[in-house]
């Protein structure tokens, strides 16, 4: 496909929907707990995902799905899973469970390599049925599952799948390939955990490279000390003007104490706001995701 004499991609790159994925972190966090995001500490293994040459279909769907409820923490649900043809990579039926009924596309049947990611997603959205978070808009909860199978450790499996070239156009999720890179990088940053040596696709490490890069980027926003001197002048000017350029991620306000202004951000690890009276370097700490933050107000 080409435009104005350039190709271009049927798959959507970028950060389009950030804000959603930004919430859907704080959404987490906020259910789980900061305890309960750490027993998602260990990625789901690639060894878990692959299928041997002579595996048979149903046998080693079963396998699979069963060890990504137990990476999602879901010891009492099993996932019974068909192969079907439909337009959706997968479906599920959402029900009370104990069993929940997996319909997955004919096509991953031949292509099974990227069986686990389909099921990755489906099997998100019983976590997040089972804990009953969700967003009120269908599209908005499509991005919550992507968000959190990305980030407890399933997601990647979807990342993963994307693959590009002259021939090919694939990805799965409803995420971009970047977001998908900017919340495993999110994830990375709170865990320690590099899933980079565990994609078998080129494009999905250079998407994973380029959400990173916006990752380790919040990492530097002032008023965080660690913001580069052209932030650091920016934030001053707005300071003093009392009011942030739009666009910016902090606010200006009064100080309800009336002993001047306080300045409103968002955690770079959890995302909930913060707000710091404006009185120069301060440390700081969220009380969701418990991190110490060094500020220069």
């Amino acid at each position: 496909m080409t435009r104005n004499g350039r190709r271009t991609s049927p798959v959507e790159h970028g950060f389009p929907h950030l804000d959603t994925v930004r919430a859907a972190l704080t959404a987490l966090f906020r259910r789980l707990s900061y305890e309960g995001i750490r027993t998602y500490g260990t990625s789901f293994s690639p060894a878990d995902a692959a299928f041997a040459a002579d595996e048979d279909l149903h046998l080693g769907a079963h396998r699979v799905a069963s060890a990504i409820v137990g990476a999602l923490r879901l010891p009492d649900a099993r996932m019974v899973v068909c192969f079907r043809a439909m337009e959706q990579a997968a479906t599920v039926e959402l029900t009370a469970g104990p069993e929940y009924f997996i319909e997955v596309n004919d096509r991953f049947r031949t292509h099974r390599r990227d069986l686990a990611a389909a099921l990755a997603h489906e099997v998100t959205h019983v976590l997040l049925h089972r804990l009953d978070l969700r967003f009120p808009v269908t599209a908005d909860n499509e991005i919550l599952t992507d968000t959190a199978a990305a980030y407890l450790g399933t997601g990647w499996l979807l990342l993963d799948a994307y693959r590009e070239d002259e021939l090919t156009h694939q990805k799965l999720g409803y995420l971009t390939p970047e977001e998908f890179g900017y919340v495993l990088a999110r994830r990375a940053l709170l865990l320690g955990e590099d899933p980079s040596a565990w994609f078998t696709s080129p494009q999905a490490y250079e998407a994973y490279v380029r959400g990173r890069a916006l990752a380790e980027r919040e990492l530097r926003r002032a008023p965080l000390a660690a913001a580069d001197r052209a932030e650091r002048r920016r934030y001053a000017r707005h300071r003093r003007a009392g009011a942030a350029a739009p666009g910016a991620s902090y606010r200006f306000e009064p100080d309800p104490a009336g002993t001047g202004m306080r300045v409103g951000f968002p955690c770079p690890v959890c995302g909930q706001r913060l707000r710091l009276p404006v009185r120069g370097p301060v440390r700081a700490r969220c009380g969701l995701c418990r991190s110490v933050l060094d500020c220069d107000t």
